[in-house]
């Protein structure tokens, strides 16, 4: 019996998680922030991967250039934050993106809170772009994407910018 009680509470867990990921999904889709857009073929494959384009903006470095984020949950979400990282071919130049995707920005690793949202994060995203006064990468790319884990979520950011995060492979 403690059995069945455990797999209802997980199921229930699982559902909780869906409807928060449907709620947001829906209001990205109806209400996007400017230049943000849901790739919704990407998104009706998965539910728990979700592609997102967006646009840079207009009088600033990435005005004209468009990037894809890749945005991966898991089943604990939204009291985990989810994976983030640019992908497909424009990676943007940024002193806070490394060559392989990820992305250096506190939300995404220890100030995530479940108050934040994927629309949060993509302003987020855009506000670091849009505030970018040279296009560069961090002093450290060659060595991050030589050494560190697949998943950005699981490298400990010690401080940006120079050589000294540590790589886990937990």
């Amino acid at each position: 019996m403690g059995f069945s009680k455990f797999k209802v509470e997980i199921n229930y867990v699982l559902i909780l998680v869906w409807r928060r990921l449907q709620k947001e999904l829906m209001s990205l889709i109806k209400e996007p922030p400017p230049g943000v857009q849901v790739d919704t073929e990407s998104v009706g494959q998965n539910l728990t991967q979700w592609k997102i384009n967006i646009a840079g903006v207009a009088g600033t470095l990435y005005e004209g250039e468009n990037f894809q984020l890749l945005f991966k949950f898991n089943n604990k979400y939204p009291f985990d934050s989810p994976e983030v990282t640019f992908v497909g071919p424009n990676i943007p130049v940024h002193p806070h993106v490394y060559s392989n995707g990820h992305i250096c920005l506190s939300i995404l690793t220890e100030d995530w809170t479940p108050a934040l949202s994927v629309q949060s994060v993509c302003l987020s995203i855009c506000s670091m772009l849009s505030s970018c006064r040279e296009k560069k990468r961090p002093p450290d790319n060659t060595l991050y994407v030589k050494t560190c884990n697949k998943n950005p979520k699981k490298t400990k950011w010690w401080y940006h910018g120079f050589v000294t995060h540590s790589c886990d492979d937990e």
